[in-house]
């Protein structure tokens, strides 16, 4: 018999500073990264500070792990590329720091990512979008501001009260503010009690994401309340709390989406008792139906008009919580689970998977790179494809 031979080991020689780096991006601690990896956290310590070196299964593996290409780990050092993105969540009583899963860290570097791409795509094809140039301030008239986003977008009462089912409301509002220059995302991972969207206010093709998992009409709200933050140039991660900066962009995400002169003409307005502060619920589902808003949406902007009182406000919220809940549940029970390609166009959204295709059609890139880009394994391209066609 012949002994065996024994398995040589080939180290990888990864940079030590980079390994850090694609850990605490992708939002691990050193023990849930080394439990992903099959190694202990002191293995995976000593690999950090350069003491010892895996092998390149064990560096694939840490890929995998931090969905990062393998070159990635031979950069001389981090890429800086990255801002730090302002948290505008609530921090829950007795803490003092927000934790961001993986599951966000994961959608804020695909946002940075998409950006980027979208913006060499666009060079490929030597086009360029309109530049989304409305700024404001703290301090500017709520009115305003909402009118003045209203233009930019190019949005009509017209548009908007034709819109009525949630998901033809949200597709609307979203072309509508792609065409302003405006990139627009959907989390697909990403539990709704963590965050609800983010924003990245860098100019040129800044960046706004919702939540996949809200209902159609939150969406909208959220889009607004996002390109809210953009306007101020204070991009970040909202749960859309009425605290601070985030009950002003509730505030005139409001104003946009219900005009003042428009909803104080409508008929609910007119017909409900003067003085009267509560509203009931089939008031609000007119409300939601004629402007493309939620009922809670509607609420807010009666609450900014003064025609509610914040305990109703807060007592109604509670309730729309509850119901929230347990429609999020109906939907997930009789929708099922979408295809591949569905979730990698609703994720991408219409602008950047167009960039894509476009390039593909030209010969600027290949099969592959879509699949990299949209996220998607090249057997459900043709799907994808047919299902972009059909939605333009």
């Amino acid at each position: 018999m012949h002994p065996t031979t024994p398995m040589i080991r080939v180290e990888a020689t990864p940079t030590p500073a980079v390994l850090t780096w694609a850990r605490e991006s992708a939002g691990m601690s050193l023990e849930d990264a080394a439990r992903k990896v099959s190694v202990s956290p002191e293995k995976l310590s000593a690999w950090e500070a350069g003491t010892s070196r895996p092998s390149i299964s064990q560096l694939r593996k840490v890929a995998a792990a931090y969905r990062r290409p393998l070159a990635a780990f031979y950069l001389p050092k981090p890429p800086k590329r990255f801002e730090v993105m302002h948290d505008f969540r609530r921090m829950p009583k007795g803490t003092t720091l927000l934790q961001r899963s993986p599951q966000l860290a994961l959608e804020i570097r695909k946002a940075y990512d998409r950006r980027e791409w979208a913006l060499e795509l666009l060079g490929e094809l030597d086009e360029t979008l309109p530049d989304f140039r409305v700024t404001a301030a703290p301090d500017d008239d709520v009115e305003d501001v909402a009118s003045r986003l209203r233009d930019a977008i190019g949005i009509t009462l017209e548009s908007q009260s034709g819109w009525k089912q949630g998901y033809e409301a949200f597709r609307g509002w979203r072309a509508m503010v792609e065409r302003a220059g405006v990139l627009t995302l959907q989390a697909t991972t990403l539990e709704l009690e963590e965050a609800r969207g983010f924003s990245i206010s860098m100019r040129p093709l800044p960046v706004v994401v919702v939540n996949i998992k809200d209902a159609p009409r939150g969406r909208v709200f959220t889009l607004l309340h996002e390109l809210v933050h953009v306007t101020l140039n204070d991009g970040g991660i909202c749960d859309l709390h009425d605290a601070d900066v985030e009950a002003l962009c509730n505030r005139v995400a409001g104003a946009a989406l219900f005009p003042k002169g428009a909803l104080l003409q409508s008929a609910t307005i007119q017909q409900h008792p003067r003085g009267d502060m509560a509203w009931s619920d089939g008031e609000l589902r007119d409300l939601s139906r004629q402007f493309g808003g939620s009922r809670e949406a509607a609420l807010v902007r009666l609450l900014t008009l003064k025609l509610t009182t914040q305990a109703f406000y807060e007592r109604m919220h509670r309730e729309f919580l509850r119901q929230y809940e347990e429609q999020q549940t109906q939907r997930e029970r009789t929708e099922g689970f979408a295809p591949p390609h569905v979730i990698a166009l609703s994720s991408a959204g219409p602008l950047f998977t167009n960039l894509v295709l476009e390039n593909l059609n030209r010969d600027k890139i290949t099969a592959s790179d879509v699949s990299d880009y949209l996220q998607i394994r090249l057997k459900h391209l043709k799907d994808l494809r047919r299902e972009f066609s059909r939605g333009a």
